[in-house]
C-alpha cells in the first residue's frame, strides 16, 4: 500500500524544449534514428482554453511527438508567449523541460495534485476534436527538481500538420 501523496505509476513522456523544432527533429532522426515525428501547432484554435500562472492566456507552440517503444518523446518550440517554455529558454537554454504522465481525467488529476500541494502553472483544455483532452503543468520543480505535466489524451486527436520525415 502506497503512502505517497501523489502516486505516479510511470513516466509516459519526456519533453525537450528547443529553439528550432525543424532542426531538433532533423538531429533526432539523423543522429539517433528517432522518428517519425507528428507535428502540431498548439494554441488557439486547436487548444480552446489556456491558462498561464492562474490567468487566461494566449500562448502558442510548435510541437512534435514521437512514440518510442518505452516512452513518448516531445519537442516543443515556443512561438508566442508568455509561457513556461519561454521562461525555460531564458533561464537556461534548451533541454529536458518536463516529464508527462497520462491521466484518465485531467480535472481529477488536477484535484489530486492540489491535494498533494501542487498548483497548476500552465494548462490547455479542449485539445481534441470533440473538445476533450488537455494538459496541466504542475508547480513541482521546488519539491521534486523537475516539472510534471498531467495529460488527458483526447478521444479523437486532430490529424498532424506534418509527419517528419515523410513516410
Amino acid at each position: 500500500m502506497s503512502t505517497s501523496l501523489f502516486p505516479i505509476p510511470k513516466i509516459d513522456q519526456v519533453c525537450v524544449v528547443v529553439r528550432d523544432l525543424r532542426q531538433a527533429m532533423e538531429h533526432y532522426v539523423n543522429v539517433l534514428g528517432i522518428g517519425p515525428w507528428r507535428v502540431y501547432t498548439y494554441g488557439a484554435p486547436l487548444v480552446r482554453r489556456m491558462t498561464y500562472r492562474g490567468k487566461p492566456a494566449d500562448y502558442q507552440m510548435r510541437l512534435a511527438f514521437c512514440q518510442t517503444p518505452s516512452v513518448m518523446l516531445e519537442l516543443i518550440q515556443p512561438t508566442r508567449g508568455p509561457s513556461i517554455y519561454h521562461e525555460f529558454l531564458e533561464k537556461g537554454g534548451e533541454g529536458i523541460h518536463h516529464f508527462g504522465v497520462f491521466v484518465p481525467n485531467l480535472e481529477d488529476g488536477i484535484a489530486r495534485a492540489r491535494a498533494a500541494g501542487f498548483e497548476v502553472i500552465m494548462s490547455g483544455h479542449g485539445t481534441g476534436v470533440t473538445d476533450d483532452g488537455g494538459f496541466a503543468y504542475l508547480d513541482t520543480d521546488a519539491k521534486l527538481g523537475a516539472l510534471f505535466e498531467l495529460i488527458e489524451a483526447p478521444s479523437v486527436r486532430h490529424p498532424p500538420e506534418e509527419i517528419y520525415p515523410q513516410p
